[in-house]
């Protein structure tokens, strides 16, 4: 019982951190607002670079991109506190009942993890180079998260054959 648990914890943990990532973005619109304006401007990317024909300076772009971020992180985030609860649920339960509950977390994992790797380790560092930039750079904190949510997706899917 205590592996399954901690499989629970996680997940729920997980989305906890998801779901106040989209308090803040919400509440405190403007501060990674601007990092996601300074990054699609690539305003503070090496000077002459060859890349700046990527740059997007549009306003209207930066808060469609801006809002595509808080959907993806809201919905990733829902998705895991569904799927802590159906875990929790199933806690006790064979194992064919409780892999069948955890197929909703390795979905939500699976789309954080999608979104630290297209969004910001790809997209914003890559494409728009973000890496070039000292003061507007993710790609550490976007590498970090990517990280933690791929253990927990890897020890959600160690087998677990506990039954109570």
């Amino acid at each position: 019982m205590l592996t399954r648990l901690a499989k629970i914890s996680l997940v729920a943990s997980a989305a906890l951190f998801l779901l106040i990532v989209v308090f803040n973005n919400l509440t405190d619109y403007g501060s990674n607002f601007e990092f996601v304006r300074h990054v699609l401007s690539m305003d503070t990317t090496f000077p002459g670079n060859r890349g700046m024909w990527r740059a997007m300076t549009s306003p209207i772009i930066h808060h469609i991109f801006y809002a595509l971020i808080i959907v993806w992180e809201w919905v990733a985030g829902v998705m895991l506190a569904v799927a802590a609860g159906r875990m929790w649920n199933a806690r006790a339960q064979s194992t064919d009942a409780w892999r069948k509950a955890t197929s909703l977390a390795v979905a939500g994992l699976t789309v954080s993890l999608l979104q630290w790797l297209i969004a910001f380790i790809i997209v914003g560092g890559e494409w728009f180079l973000m890496w070039q930039s000292t003061t507007w750079n993710g790609q550490t904190a976007a590498a970090r998260m990517f990280v933690v949510f791929a253990l927990i997706l890897i020890f959600l899917n160690q087998r677990d054959d506990e039954v109570a």
